[in-house]
């Protein structure tokens, strides 16, 4: 590589950067692209500009004159009135060209530094209700996005007033419009009479910018601070298809599993948030916790009613009870006086439950059924409602045990396989959970290692005490996973990985173990049937039946339990997946990851 001097110029730099740029076998793709992309001219112009400007920045150049426009207009006056020269006649064509007065106008206004907005004149007629009232006049630059605030109409006095400002929008932006204000007047129209679909037509023919008079609100209140509560959204939501939204184009779509920064609570009904890792800064408005789970509660009890009910009953019911007309976007809801609720935070489930399998390589029969105690308590839980989960990001620190990770199947998916070649490719850092059982140890089989060899008695003791994760028998033997055994692998500094069935989630979800669940599932086209690689221990065909069994498996399992899956991991060969599985891995590792607050925060 050859060396670069200080002197050396930045596009002079890139063309050296360029000819070093050899395309090897492993990165072949990357290299061309950037060889492509270094030798656009059109780069290669913006380094030139650059280094012309660093240069008059460095002498600190002063304008000789301030009207360069003035001076060019005299001058061609001046030839106009004699006769011409052939190189009088181009000069003065050439002053005469658009191109070379918008470079002599942009110099003067650099020259005169007047980059400043011009505000419009105050108007002299005001009406004479505003005589003794401040009138605010403010102009917003319009483009594409939306306004970003949205007005309701007072009861007591039918003024329309500004009832929510979005977070990042053009007017929040502007920092001139603040909630409470009285809008009078859309581009000197008068809107106090107007309808909501008025001023939205007002708006949407507005060109270039809009003029707003507005009455500032009397005591303004302090403005709070933005909010730093982050959700994992536990459901999907589409703004179009939401008829209580204030404002659909306002709204803010987002899938389950999307990650969410609520910037404002004051409305108890629609919150203010943005979507972790969009580049948009402009807030939009999801339900809130409590508005959400109010209308879901109605749902519950309009569905529980006799078919006789129409939905268009209950359409038009959930509408009342929600909408309010007035907005610059579109309408706005009357927030009730409440607070709101706090964000969903999932904590640790404590009940026994049994497992329809728990090693994949054998198949377990439940043995028992649940008691009238854990039957109340998983009818309570169904009426808990999927939401928001509050969540923060969390790395464990040096010498904290690891997190657990729980890896949880769909049919076909064979995750213990998946599993095992982790841990023989690396058995110091990665262990397994040694499994309980009450079959005799075979003659190759050593305690603690293939399995922990126990009583009949002993394990049923321990099923009493709520010891195993999930248990089962097969074949007249008991077997089991502990709790402790889990323990055991993460007090030795090493990463615990078990395949569990979906439902042990609610017992292994605690801050003890910090769970990441990752849900394992083949990878199915449909409408054909698909071979498994070599690479894979599925060799052989799967008839189309076998397929829709799993993709169905794969349905209801991501329906019941997706809400609390981190990453979803498609297997098509064991190879890849195994590729795969490791990096997720090492990113648990070195990464802080999204996991309840209530783990973090004791």
């Amino acid at each position: 590589m050859p060396i670069v001097s200080a002197s050396t110029g930045l596009h002079e730099t890139l063309a050296l950067l360029t000819s070093q740029l050899h395309p090897d076998a492993n990165h072949k793709e990357d290299l061309v692209f950037l060889r492509g992309v270094f030798s656009e001219k059109s780069i290669g112009y913006l380094m030139k500009i650059h280094e012309k400007l660093k240069q008059y920045e460095k002498y600190s150049p002063t304008p000789v004159l301030h009207s360069a426009s003035c001076l060019a207009e005299d001058l061609a006056e001046e030839l106009q009135n004699g006769p011409l020269e052939d190189d009088e006649r181009e000069l003065l064509l050439l002053l005469s060209t658009p191109h070379l007065k918008a470079v002599l106008s942009a110099h003067d206004i650099v020259a005169q530094k007047n980059f400043d907005p011009v505000l419009p004149p105050l108007p002299d007629d005001l009406d004479d209700d505003l005589e003794e009232e401040s009138v605010k006049i403010v102009r917003l630059v319009k483009n594409k996005e939306p306004l970003g605030a949205t007005i309701r109409r007072d009861e007591a006095t039918g003024a329309l007033i500004v009832a929510r400002i979005m977070k990042g929008g053009a007017a929040d932006r502007s920092g001139l419009v603040h909630v409470g204000d009285e809008l009078r007047e859309v581009n000197g129209n008068l809107i106090t009479h107007k309808r909501p679909d008025e001023i939205s037509q007002i708006l949407s023919q507005s060109q270039g910018s809009i003029t707003l008079k507005i009455i500032p609100v009397v005591a303004e209140d302090d403005k709070l601070k933005e909010s730093k509560v982050f959700l994992r959204a536990l459901f999907d939501y589409t703004p179009f298809e939401d008829r209580a939204t204030p404002c659909q184009e306002a709204g803010l779509p987002f899938k389950r599993g999307d990650i969410l920064q609520v910037v404002s609570q004051e409305d108890a009904t629609w919150w203010q948030a943005k979507r972790v890792g969009d580049c948009n800064l402009r807030a939009a408005l999801i339900p809130s916790t409590q508005f959400q789970e109010r209308r879901l509660r109605y749902r519950m009890k309009i569905a529980s009613l006799p078919a006789t009910v129409s939905p268009k009953t209950y359409d038009r019911t959930e509408r009342e009870d929600c909408d309010s007309k007035g907005a610059l976007n579109g309408k706005d809801v009357v927030s009730p006086k409440s607070k709101a609720a706090p964000a969903f935070c999932g904590h640790p489930f404590s009940w026994d439950f049994y497992s329809a399998s728990l090693r994949r390589s054998f198949r377990l029969i439940k043995d028992r059924q649940s008691s009238p105690a854990e039957a109340h308590t998983q009818q309570a839980n169904h009426t808990e409602f999927l939401i928001y989960e509050e969540v923060t990001q969390y790395l464990p620190h040096p010498g904290e045990r690891p997190r657990l990770i729980v890896l949880i199947g769909s049919l076909g998916a064979r995750i213990t396989e998946l599993k095992q070649r982790v841990i023989a490719e690396n058995p110091r850092r990665y262990g397994l959970a040694v499994p309980h059982t009450t079959r005799a140890r075979k003659s190759h089989e050593r305690e603690g290692v293939e399995y922990h060899f126990i009583t009949r008695a002993a394990f049923e003791t321990n099923i009493q005490n709520g010891k195993f994760i999930e248990y089962g028998e097969y074949k007249e033997n008991l077997y089991g996973t502990s709790l402790e055994s889990i323990h055991r692998v993460l007090n030795q500094n090493k990463v615990c990985l078990v395949d569990v069935q979906p439902e042990a989630l609610k017992t292994l979800r605690t801050v003890d173990f910090k769970p990441l669940v990752i849900f394992v599932k083949p990878r199915i086209y449909d409408g054909q049937r698909k071979h498994f690689g070599s690479s894979s221990s599925l060799s052989t065909g799967i008839s189309e039946e076998d397929l829709q069994g799993m993709k169905q498996s794969a349905e209801k399992m991501d329906k019941n339990y997706g809400h609390w899956v981190d990453y979803v991991l498609i297997k098509e060969d064991l190879v890849s997946a195994l590729t795969e599985l490791q990096a997720v891995l090492e990113r648990v590792q070195m990464e802080p990851q999204w996991v309840p607050l209530c783990w973090v925060r004791r």
